[in-house]
């Protein structure tokens, strides 16, 4: 038998709460005409698609002409960040009258833990059901909730429960739950590390239950071993994180199947650089990191980082940084092709004391913040570079960390 940690026994009071296909879900919801079909929000490559689109096999990060192969009755819509802001605003405004306890995980999902609740409201899935019924009548979106002990394990119910769903997991049942799912199903378990599992012929988090720390260990490393361990047990964190400060800034554009010429990437690299520069300036904070992240024609994902000498809300400084990643980068992606490309600052830290810096160059971030101004009065696209006149900035997609 493993070396199980032992697991305190508490209440089922952490929800997870992740709304479905949101934004396809949007634009059912404004359109009438778009609501039971099938739908793909995005133009070269899926961005999002309805259920209805789902079950014909089209997914994210999807060609728009392999999804159209796929199911032809498919209705393709531009993306709408705005509307897609407004409703998560209007969401998270009722994830926090629920509780004051409120992780926010992506631009739409949360963790809520409701535990202190339960004497003067109602029990945990009670409340869980009422806020989807909320949801569903004041913002006019489906959500499905999980509620569990710990937000790993109400993340899985959530998961499993879609779409438009509510699933209870209670502590003495969450062995039965976990055990039976294929280990795909894990939250932090990717494509990687699925293949590597199944090498050994594990294939649900049952099989891996069944192994000693120490085998997960040596198989996968310490870090994904240890982890993969204590998440089969149960024995991840109960809490609930609030107030910490914003960890990243980021913004991404898919490109769609190429060839793209390295201008192009390069223009629309810093289009997102200028975007998320923008995003950072008006939260008054400065960046000490720039890490690029890329998706491939396979399917495939990378990220390179680059440490900066002191934080910085120079947006000079912050493109040159993205471009030298990029640079770096060049053979891989002329072998393997690039369907996305994002960046996120990082390290970030109130920018009302920054260490200055002998630059004989002169410090240009007063430009970036007079043309943060201008958009933010006439509109992001306003004021645009050059190199991005002729393709356009695209749809850059915010990316919340987390």
């Amino acid at each position: 038998m493993p070396n199980v940690p032992p697991v305190p026994v508490s209440r089922a009071s952490i929800l997870h709460a992740d709304l479905d296909a949101f934004y396809a879900s949007v634009e059912q919801r404004d359109s009438p005409r778009l609501r039971g079909r099938p739908v793909a929000v995005g133009g070269g490559v899926v961005l999002a698609a309805s259920y209805e689109a789902k079950r014909c096999g089209v997914a994210t990060a999807m060609g728009a002409r392999q999804a159209r192969a796929l199911c032809p009755g498919l209705i393709v819509v531009p993306p709408r960040f705005e509307a897609y802001v407004a409703a998560s605003r209007a969401v998270f405004d009722l994830f926090r009258r629920t509780t004051p306890v409120v992780q926010g995980v992506s631009i739409d999902e949360a963790f809520l833990d409701v535990g202190g609740l339960h004497r003067i409201d109602a029990a945990p899935v009670e409340i869980a059901r009422r806020l989807r019924a909320q949801v569903r009548e004041q913002v006019g979106l489906p959500i499905t909730v999980g509620v569990a002990r710990t937000p790993f394990l109400a993340k899985v119910a959530s998961r499993v429960a879609k779409p438009d769903g509510l699933l209870l997991v209670e502590p003495q049942d969450e062995d039965a739950f976990l055990h039976p799912l294929a280990v795909e199903r894990l939250w932090g378990v990717g494509d990687v590390t699925a293949a590597k599992l199944h090498s050994y012929g594990l294939r649900t988090a049952g099989d891996v239950a069944a192994l000693p720390r120490s085998v997960l260990v040596g198989a996968l490393g310490p870090a994904a071993g240890g982890h993969l361990f204590a998440v089969v047990h149960g024995a991840t964190p109960e809490r609930v994180v609030v107030g910490r400060g914003r960890g990243s800034v980021g913004a991404q554009r898919a490109l769609g199947h190429g060839p793209h010429t390295p201008d192009e990437v390069r223009a629309a690299l810093l289009g997102l650089v200028d975007r998320a520069g923008r995003r950072m300036r008006k939260a008054h904070l400065a960046a000490r990191a720039v890490v690029l992240r890329l998706r491939f024609d396979d399917y495939g994902r990378a990220t390179r980082s680059r440490t900066l000498t002191h934080p910085t809300a120079s947006g000079e400084v912050l493109a040159a940084t993205a471009v030298d990643l990029l640079g770096a980068v060049g053979p891989l992606i002329r072998e393997r092709g690039l369907t996305l490309v994002g960046v996120a600052l990082t390290h970030l830290s109130d920018d009302t004391y920054v260490q200055g810096t002998l630059d004989l160059a002169p410090d240009r971030t007063g430009l970036h913040v007079a043309l943060d101004a201008v958009a933010a009065r006439f509109g992001s696209d306003s004021v645009t570079r050059a190199a991005l006149l002729r393709t356009g900035v695209g749809w850059a997609a915010p990316v919340v960390d987390g």
